[in-house]
């Protein structure tokens, strides 16, 4: 069918992408690392849309339309998520996600 990489290898990538955002998720106490986190599991979804499109829709752009969409959406959550940074740290002079135990004024 398709010469070149195999769909297993594009899903191994995209599955140890996604579990290294969802643990750096997880485990970091900076609100910068798990912004990066959560763009790592974004961009492991892409992966995805793209290699099945490829092997399932070869001829058509699906999945392409999908992970522009995916990166809209990426973008306009991290624009809101550093907002919310910049704030957090005017507020409380750090960004460790412990440290932050209030969100009123």
């Amino acid at each position: 069918m398709n010469q070149g990489i195999p769909l297993e290898y594009y899903l191994i990538l995209a599955s140890a992408m996604f579990f290294i955002g969802v643990y750096g998720f997880l485990t970091r106490r900076n609100l910068i690392t798990i912004l990066m986190s959560v763009e790592l599991i974004l961009n492991s979804v892409n992966i995805n849309f793209l290699a099945f499109n490829r092997y399932l829709f070869p001829g058509k752009l699906d999945g392409h339309f999908f992970s522009l969409f995916v990166i809209a959406v990426a973008a306009a959550e991290a624009a809101v998520a550093i907002a919310i940074i910049i704030n957090i740290y005017r507020r409380f002079t750090t960004i460790n996600v412990e440290d932050v135990n209030s969100l009123k004024y």
